[in-house]
C-alpha cells in the first residue's frame, strides 16, 4: 500500500486538485455521491495505482465501469517502469503513468486525457430524424427546436441513441442509466419513456416491444418504410 502523500492522491491534492480514493477492490459506488448529479459534478480522470500488478487494475476498471457514472471517464494506469511491457492495449486504459511520479507529467497526462475525451464528446452528435442529441452541449433539439429534457430524461435518450436499432430490456436500461444500486424498478424507465414522448412527439421513433422492452428505431428500419411506402404508391 502506497502512502498517502508519494500516491496520486497525495501528489493530486499538492497540485490543487479536488480527489476522491478508494482501495482497489472497494465497490465504485461509494466514489458517487448524492449530490453529484444535482450539481453535475463529473470526475475529470480515474487514476489506477497498479504499480507492480496491471492485471490487477484491469479487473478494477472493469468493475468501475459498470457505474454509468463513470462511463465517459478517462482512465490512466499508474505503475512502475518494470512493467510497462505488461500493459496490453486492450486494458481499456486510454493511458499510462510511471510510478514513482512525476507530479508535472500526472498533471500533463490527465489534462491531455481530458482533452482527447472533450474532443471525442463533442464529435458526439446523434441525429434521430429531426431530433438531435448534443452530449458535450447537454443539449437535445427537434426540428431546431430546443427541448428541456431532465438530466435522468437526457441520459435515457443519449443512451437509447447510442445503442440505436438494438432491443434494450427494461432491466438494461435501468442498470445502465440508474445505476446497479438504484433501488426503483423497472417501472422507472416506463416513467421516463413516456415523458420522452411528450416532449418529442411522433419526431422520436421509439417502439415498445411487449415482454421485451424498448427500441429505436435503427435508419435502415426508416429507409425500408420509406421504400414499401413508394412501392404501395
Amino acid at each position: 500500500m502506497l502512502d498517502r502523500e508519494e500516491g496520486a492522491v497525495g501528489t493530486l491534492t499538492q497540485l490543487g486538485a479536488q480527489v476522491r480514493s478508494l482501495d482497489l477492490w472497494d465497490d465504485p459506488v461509494n466514489l458517487i455521491t448524492p449530490q453529484d448529479e444535482e450539481l453535475e459534478i463529473k470526475p475529470r480522470a480515474l487514476v489506477f495505482e497498479a504499480l507492480d500488478r496491471p492485471d490487477l487494475a484491469v479487473a478494477a476498471l472493469r468493475a468501475v465501469r459498470r457505474e454509468p457514472f463513470f462511463d465517459s471517464v478517462g482512465a490512466i494506469m499508474a505503475v512502475t517502469v518494470g512493467q510497462v511491457a505488461r500493459i496490453e492495449p486492450s486494458s481499456g486504459f486510454d493511458d499510462f503513468v510511471l510510478h514513482p511520479y512525476v507530479p508535472e507529467e500526472l498533471y500533463g497526462r490527465i489534462r491531455a486525457l481530458e482533452w482527447r475525451r472533450s474532443e471525442f464528446a463533442t464529435e458526439e452528435r446523434h441525429k434521430v430524424g429531426e431530433v438531435v442529441v448534443d452530449r458535450a452541449g447537454h443539449e437535445v433539439t427537434v426540428g431546431g427546436r430546443p427541448v428541456s429534457l431532465t438530466a435522468k430524461e437526457f441520459a435515457l435518450l443519449a443512451y437509447l441513441c447510442e445503442r440505436r436499432g438494438k432491443v434494450l430490456s427494461r432491466d438494461h436500461l435501468l442498470a445502465r442509466v440508474w445505476g446497479n444500486r438504484y433501488e426503483g424498478g423497472p417501472r422507472t424507465v416506463d416513467i421516463h419513456v413516456r415523458r420522452l414522448r411528450a416532449k418529442l412527439g411522433d419526431a422520436l421513433p421509439l417502439e415498445t416491444l411487449r415482454g421485451s422492452g424498448y427500441k429505436l428505431r435503427s435508419p435502415d428500419a426508416d429507409e425500408e418504410e420509406n421504400i414499401e411506402d413508394e412501392l404501395d404508391e
